[in-house]
């Protein structure tokens, strides 16, 4: 690569971290580093032209902001904000546990199921692990059950918000990298099922290996009143075939779905008796935040992208990746690598948008598909939320529990290692991401 190009790729990734390390704002962060790069370089070295500032940071954020698939994402989130305030938790709880009572490790797989439903309807991993956790926990520990596992499986299957569409962090990667938010939805059911087989699977096999940690099975329910339980799952199935079944027929865009979703959670929430003024302001001003704080984010990660571009490193990176002749194993190898490294510092949307303009010229020049990197970039994200010191995952089992972060950590290192076979497997076989929605999406 350019020796210049290093030169001044390090210098802005020098005042990446020295303003973060100051406490700026993420946003503000990028849009500074970007002013760097755009008119700062070009006073340090004549290799690089100088371009008005304020003219290519009003394109970018303009371009970057007024987006109708990113109209999704304050829905989305604000249907998620809805739920969490209702007694959704409690109605899967009582609708899953009846069935679940003959499966080695019997209720912890409540944990599992319950976080892959509320991803669906929610997008967010940390409210998945935090409204299924209130319910869940408290029974599984006063039931018995080994607390680590409990513990555990609760943070890892929380991941499943980023994953099982509608996703959040999708929609982001969607926006930063130019994809259809469908289509992505669609590649993430397949690994989000998979995921979920692969927790469930390793609670199975734990829980026949440490029968003695595994409470007694509790007395049988009768058939008809289990049924009469698994009522409680129908409003969240509903919505879930209102929102996700009108994308997957091609019915409604996702922006159109989450208005669907949106009115669906108003009526559970009102249905259930948990809409109240209150509630309703508190949910739309927790959606107002979120959504402002991504926003900001995407715009300044929109300058800087557009400022690199004018310097020609990301492009110079690809050449340099390019030219050492690594296979496509090794370029994921250290993408997976890199981004577990930052997940221990950043959170998962910042990583992404700090991220692409950077990786997608690279992951283009290897012949990777968008879509298929799209799901490998939110299943290293999820692993971020479960590393410390800076894991989302962490930080609400912490507050569940009152144990110390780096021993909710212990506990779910075992799923770690889940989501790192669940990268290989997506690695060495791509299909289980692109098959779907090349299929759902085929023309007719």
């Amino acid at each position: 690569m350019d020796f210049a190009l290093t030169e001044a790729g390090l210098l802005m990734l020098g005042v990446l971290f020295l303003v973060l390390g100051l406490g700026v704002w993420i946003g503000i962060a990028l849009m500074l580093v970007g002013l760097f790069g755009i008119v700062g370089l070009p006073l340090l070295s004549d290799r690089f032209s100088m371009f008005p500032a304020e003219k290519v940071m009003g394109t970018a954020v303009w371009q970057a902001t007024a987006s109708w698939t990113l109209a999704a994402l304050p829905l989305f989130i604000w249907m998620g904000e809805i739920l969490f305030r209702t007694r959704l938790s409690e109605d899967m709880f009582k609708g899953l546990a009846p069935w679940m009572r003959r499966i080695p490790g019997r209720l912890m797989h409540v944990n599992v199921i319950g976080c892959g439903i509320f991803a669906a309807v929610s997008g967010s991993s940390a409210a998945t692990a935090a409204t299924i956790g209130r319910m869940s926990l408290p029974a599984l520990l006063a039931r018995g059950y080994h607390g680590p596992m409990a513990i555990g499986s609760l943070a890892g299957a929380g991941t499943l918000g980023l994953l099982i569409p509608p996703s959040i962090i999708m929609i982001v990667y969607a926006v930063a990298a130019d994809v259809s938010i469908v289509r992505l939805f669609i590649a993430g059911v397949l690994p989000g099922i998979m995921l979920m087989a692969l927790f469930s699977g390793y609670i199975a096999l734990w829980s026949v290996l440490h029968p003695d940690l595994t409470p007694p099975p509790e007395p049988r329910i009768p058939i008809l009143q289990r049924i009469r339980d698994t009522g409680s799952l129908l409003p969240v199935s509903l919505l879930i075939v209102a929102v996700m079944g009108s994308i997957y027929a091609g019915i409604a865009t996702a922006t159109e779905a989450a208005v669907f979703g949106v009115v669906g959670a108003l009526v559970l929430s009102a249905w259930g008796g948990t809409l109240t003024w209150s509630s309703f302001r508190e949910s739309l001003m927790g959606a107002v935040r979120l959504s402002c704080m991504i926003n900001f984010i995407l715009a300044g990660a929109a300058f800087l992208t557009q400022a690199m571009a004018y310097t020609g490193i990301p492009a110079a990176m690809a050449r340099w990746v390019g030219a050492q002749g690594l296979d496509p194993f090794s370029i994921i190898a250290m993408l997976t690598v890199l981004y577990i490294i930052l997940g221990c510092f950043i959170d998962g949307i910042s990583m992404i948008v700090l991220t692409t303009s950077v990786v997608l010229p690279i992951i283009h020049s290897a012949g990777f598909d968008l879509i298929w990197f799209g799901v490998f970039i939110v299943l290293v994200v999820e692993m971020a939320q479960i590393t410390p010191p800076v894991g989302f995952n962490l930080f609400v089992l912490q507050g569940l529990t009152g144990k110390n972060i780096f021993a909710v950590a212990k506990d779910t290192f075992p799923f770690f290692v889940l989501m790192c076979v669940a990268v290989a497997v997506v690695t060495i076989f791509p299909g289980i991401v692109t098959w779907l929605p090349a299929t759902m999406l085929a023309p007719r």
